[in-house]
C-alpha cells in the first residue's frame, strides 16, 4: 500500500525551482508529484517550494479551475473520471468532515436495526460511530467495516461472499450481487466517489457500483454519506440518481444546481453542524 511521501522523501530530493521559475513552474512540478504520488498535503508542498500555505492554495486553486488536479481539504489528488486517490490517501483526506457526516447519520439509526454498509472511507467512518448502539445487523462488502463493527457483541455482522479488492479490503464481484439480494433491509448506507450537479451518482468500479445498486434496491430507505469534494467530481460509471436516495449527509451545503436537484426530488439534505432540511419520511 502506498503512502503519502513526507518532505524529506523523494518529493524533496527534486531541485526547488518554484521561487526561481515562478509561479507557472511551481504548479508544473505540483502536477509531476500529484500525478507521482496520487495525493499531496498543502503542508508538504509549502514545505518543498519554501513558500506559504497560502501561495499553494491560490495554485490549487488555479491547477483545480483548470480540471488539472482535484482540490481536497488540505491538500490536492489526482483529477481523473477514470481512476480514484489510493484508499490510503483516501482515508486522510477530509477524515474530519468525514467523522462529522457520521456522527450525525449515526443519529438516524435506530436501535435493533438491519443495515447495509458499502465500500468506502466515509462509510467505515459511519461503522464508528455506530458502535454504542445496540442490537444492529449488518451486511456489508466491505471488511473493514466488518472488523469495526465485530467489537461490538451485541452487533451481527453479515459479511458478504465474493472476490477481495486488496487495495481497499472491499468485496465484489458476482457473488456478492447475488448475496446481498437474499435480503432487504431498514437502511442503505452508502458513500460515492462523485455526484455530478444533476445529480448523477458516479463511481470508478463497476464491480463497486453494481453491489451498491443491488443495495439501493434491498433497502428499504438509503443514506447517502458523501463529504463536499464529492460535489461536482468526474468519475466514469453510473450508479444512479440521487433521487434514489432518501436522505444526503455531508459537511457542507451543496452547490446551488445541486440543492435545487435535491429539493425537486424531495431528497433530504442533513449538513453536520448545520441544520436538518426537509429529510424524505
Amino acid at each position: 500500500m502506498s503512502q503519502v511521501s513526507s518532505p524529506n522523501s523523494d518529493a524533496a530530493a527534486e531541485p526547488v525551482s518554484g521561487k526561481i521559475g515562478g509561479v507557472r513552474q511551481r504548479q508544473s512540478q505540483i502536477l509531476r508529484l500529484v500525478q507521482r504520488q496520487g495525493y499531496v498535503t498543502i503542508e508538504q508542498l509549502a514545505q518543498r517550494f519554501a513558500v506559504t500555505p497560502q501561495t499553494i492554495r491560490r495554485d490549487i486553486n488555479d491547477l483545480n479551475k483548470k480540471g488539472q488536479l482535484q482540490r481536497y481539504h488540505g491538500g490536492a489528488g489526482i483529477s481523473s473520471s477514470v481512476e480514484n486517490v489510493a484508499y490510503s490517501h483516501r482515508k486522510v483526506i477530509c477524515q474530519p468532515e468525514k467523522q462529522k457526516i457520521a456522527r450525525r447519520l449515526a443519529r438516524e439509526v435506530p436501535d435493533r436495526a438491519s443495515l447495509f454498509i458499502n465500500i468506502g472511507t466515509t462509510t467505515e467512518e459511519v461503522a464508528k460511530a455506530l458502535l454504542h448502539h445496540h442490537g444492529l445487523r449488518v451486511i456489508t462488502n466491505n471488511l473493514n467495516v466488518a472488523l469495526i463493527l465485530s467489537g461490538n457483541p451485541d452487533f451481527e455482522v453479515i459479511v458478504a461472499g465474493g472476490l477481495i479488492r486488496s487495495r481497499d479490503r472491499g468485496i465484489i464481484g458476482e457473488a456478492t450481487i447475488d448475496f446481498i439480494h437474499q435480503f432487504k433491509v431498514d437502511y442503505g448506507i452508502i458513500g460515492i466517489s462523485g455526484i455530478d450537479l444533476d445529480g448523477t451518482l458516479l463511481d470508478f468500479d463497476y464491480r463497486e457500483v453494481r453491489a451498491a445498486r443491488a443495495i439501493i434496491d434491498n433497502s428499504r430507505r438509503v443514506f447517502l454519506a458523501a463529504d463536499h469534494t464529492k460535489f461536482g467530481r468526474n468519475a466514469m460509471v453510473r450508479l444512479g440518481g440521487i433521487d434514489e436516495v432518501d436522505t444526503l449527509f455531508t459537511d457542507a451545503p451543496p452547490p446551488s444546481a445541486l440543492a435545487e436537484v435535491l429539493a425537486t426530488s424531495e431528497v433530504g439534505l442533513q449538513v453536520a453542524g448545520g441544520r436538518k432540511a426537509g429529510a424524505r419520511g
